[in-house]
């Protein structure tokens, strides 16, 4: 009877969680928090929530799905059986927690309560996008009033324009104008110069849109999903950066780069078929 009580308890404690099997394995792995903040660029903060389980306390659903399909990831572990388990514990509403999270005592004015650092994360997030927008904006049109701030990234399709022979023409993109669009929800990746200034840090949803500056200094990709992104180069697509979901890092995406990128992938079809005839 002692055996069965045992027993029971130890299906009672959440060992088996999401939270506890990516703890254990880093901890297997000696690996830190901070090791593993610089291996996958999620924040330390939103490891520590990660690994206590407080899947609720980040910003959204998809922040949960995505971090934890790269924590897994970079663990080396099981990422669909992850994922599969995280669902499950979202759906169930999640571990029991107590009144606060570990790492926050009450009545410390050093650290920050759990909700207060959730919202100080979107404003932090909501000033990071009030920024790009502005930066990738037409403030000014001539003969007009100023134009309302919209993101380069969410500009609306060219409208028609009508030439000296009345003919409604569309403007086509740029030449070298190179634009990722998610293929699913929760698609990591950050897009950057080669000197490490980074162009765009973020998890995709399905169907979202990243122009590539034309001013971008070697653009570059670092994403563990090059299978969800299609490629267009001046309106045009390009094959993928891969067919499967492999971890890419410092792959250069400008115009030129994937251009070349194309035309290689094009070469081995071009020279079966001239074997075959």
């Amino acid at each position: 009877m002692d055996e069965e009580e045992i027993v029971s308890r130890d299906e009672e404690l959440p060992l088996q969680g999401v939270a506890q099997k990516l703890r254990r394995a880093r901890e297997e792995q000696k690996l830190s928090l901070a090791d593993m903040a610089e291996r996958t660029r999620i924040a330390l903060r939103h490891i520590e929530i990660i690994e206590r389980g407080d899947f609720a306390d980040l910003p959204a659903r998809t922040y949960a799905i995505g971090f934890t399909r790269t924590y897994a990831r970079e663990l080396g572990l099981d990422e669909n059986q992850m994922l599969a388990d995280l669902r499950e514990e979202l759906a169930q509403g999640g571990p029991q927690r107590s009144s606060y999270a570990p790492g926050f005592e009450p009545g410390d004015p050093a650290k920050v309560p759990p909700p207060r650092l959730v919202w100080a994360s979107a404003i932090a997030v909501l000033l990071l996008a009030i920024g790009v927008y502005a930066f990738y904006t037409r403030f000014f049109a001539p003969g007009a009033d100023p134009a309302p701030i919209v993101a380069e990234n969410e500009r609306p399709p060219a409208r028609a324009q009508t030439n000296a022979a009345g003919v409604s023409t569309v403007p086509a993109a740029s030449p070298d104008e190179v634009v990722f669009t998610a293929l699913e929800d929760g698609v990591w990746v950050s897009f950057y110069e080669a000197r490490g200034q980074r162009l765009e840090q973020k998890l995709m949803a399905k169907g979202e849109r990243f122009v590539v500056p034309t001013d971008a200094r070697e653009p570059r990709i670092w994403t563990g999903r090059p299978d969800a992104f299609a490629i267009t180069v001046g309106g045009q697509p390009v094959p993928k950066l891969a067919e499967r979901e492999v971890m890419i890092r410092d792959v250069e995406i400008t115009a030129q780069a994937l251009r070349e990128r194309a035309a290689q992938a094009a070469t081995p079809a071009l020279s079966t078929e001239v074997v075959i005839d």
